[in-house]
């Protein structure tokens, strides 16, 4: 067997094992989260040895991913400026991301029918949740016995109030996809099966109770009937369906109703004393004080606590006294523009942003050119994935990130396979 023979064997078994980690991810997301932290780090690893057998660096070289490279060269730097060991070697693996969504959009989601795959698979982790959510508020318990939060959100397969990310990522491109396509049939009876999918998803996300994603999805169904013509009557009565469900709220599922709305009006009243005000607050400080290039990775997290940034922006003085010091500390500042710009400062928030924008761009255009429906799903879960106004996870925690990056690089690889083949023309 000669070298080159020997290369194109590794790098087809490396392919296949790949695209099997990559398939399964979404279920990984849900359980069994250091294992899909372990097919992330595989998967880029086995992207960069293809590059070398093939000598196939350009794609490295243009488009976002020198965008990515800086940010992440200035995360570095700030790491080894203000963090441990430890943080510069967080900051150094979160190379691992980026070359992730690179590899699916280069490398690994080469086919349709390699996307096909991964869309049954992202569509099966979104129904495992929904029926772990309805199980839930049915039964009283989910399938391990957990019971709902005590703030009244259900938690569909978790212990915990996590139910409402992942669903709310899944939905458009995972769920939504099959509603949409049916009320594009001439037939009125799949016109009202879809309509009535539609309406049972948003009700389901306003049921778990938690509010940030049942905003961002209402945000991504008001998208849906600006971008998706053929559609838009139907998405707006499944809107007005949802509202009609807020308004029954108090009849229906009192817990989700104290915290969905009660909670929410409260908060909005007095958001400088909320906790996430402070956040935000001690957040802005951080970057007034360390404007270049911020305080690293997990900068807030180690150095929220100190006093010298609990005032700094003097605007915030009089919100901010006879505050305790802890209420503005958490592990990250739960926004992600904010997080970058603790992390890597305004110049590492400036590199995201464009990044972003290169995403979204490429995103839209293939939405726009192909009148393709999945890449119109996958336009509105990155603007809803990077929606400024929202309050998030962190990002680089692997229960967001792999989320993230596996729906950022599904749509770019998308829209990479359409600018060689069309889609089927479906309307968008």
């Amino acid at each position: 067997m000669t070298m080159k023979t020997f290369l194109i064997s590794c790098d087809v078994h490396l392919k296949k094992i790949s695209l099997a980690l990559c398939v399964f991810l979404p279920f990984f997301q849900l359980r069994g989260r250091a294992i899909a932290d372990l097919s992330i780090l595989f998967i880029a690893i086995s992207f960069l040895l293809y590059c070398t057998f093939e000598k196939h660096y350009r794609c490295l070289l243009h488009g976002w991913f020198p965008c990515a490279l800086g940010l992440w060269g200035v995360i570095v730097v700030s790491s080894i400026l203000n963090g441990s060991t430890h943080a510069v070697l967080e900051a150094i693996a979160l190379l691992r991301y980026f070359v992730f969504v690179k590899a699916l959009e280069e490398w690994l989601l080469d086919s349709a029918q390699k996307q096909h795959l991964l869309g049954l698979s992202v569509t099966l982790a979104g129904v495992w949740i929904i029926c772990q959510c309805w199980e839930q508020y049915l039964l009283g318990v989910n399938l391990w016995g957990y019971p709902r939060w005590q703030d009244g959100a259900l938690t569909g397969p978790f212990f915990q109030p996590r139910a409402g990310p992942p669903l709310a990522i899944i939905m458009f491109p995972g769920l939504m996809i099959y509603p949409m396509r049916m009320v594009q049939k001439k037939e009125l009876a799949r016109k009202l099966a879809g309509l009535a999918l539609m309406s049972f998803l948003l009700l389901t996300m306003v049921m778990i109770g938690q509010r940030m994603p049942a905003l961002l999805v209402f945000f991504g169904f008001f998208l849906c009937a600006m971008l998706v013509k053929t559609t838009r009557v139907t998405v707006l009565l499944a809107t007005l369906s949802g509202v009609v469900a807020l308004g029954l709220l108090p009849f229906i599922s009192p817990p989700s109703y104290n915290k969905l709305i009660l909670r929410f009006f409260e908060q909005l009243g007095h958001f400088s004393q909320s906790p996430y005000g402070q956040l935000y607050m001690r957040a802005l400080n951080m970057v007034h004080a360390h404007p270049l290039l911020g305080l690293g990775y997990n900068g807030f997290r180690i150095h929220c606590g100190e006093t010298a940034y609990l005032y700094g922006i003097p605007q915030f003085t009089s919100m901010i006294a006879g505050q305790d010091i802890g209420a503005g500390c958490t592990i990250h500042p739960h926004n992600t523009y904010l997080e970058i710009a603790t992390t890597a400062g305004l110049s590492g928030l400036f590199l995201f942003v464009w990044m972003v924008l290169l995403w979204l761009k490429k995103l839209l255009q293939a939405a726009l050119a192909g009148r393709d429906l999945m890449q119109a799903m996958l336009f509105i879960t990155a603007c809803m994935l990077f929606w400024p106004l929202a309050s998030t996870s962190s990002l680089f925690t692997e229960r967001t990130a792999g989320w993230v990056f596996l729906m950022v690089g599904w749509g770019l690889a998308r829209a990479r396979l359409a600018g060689s083949a069309r889609a089927p023309q479906t309307g968008a």
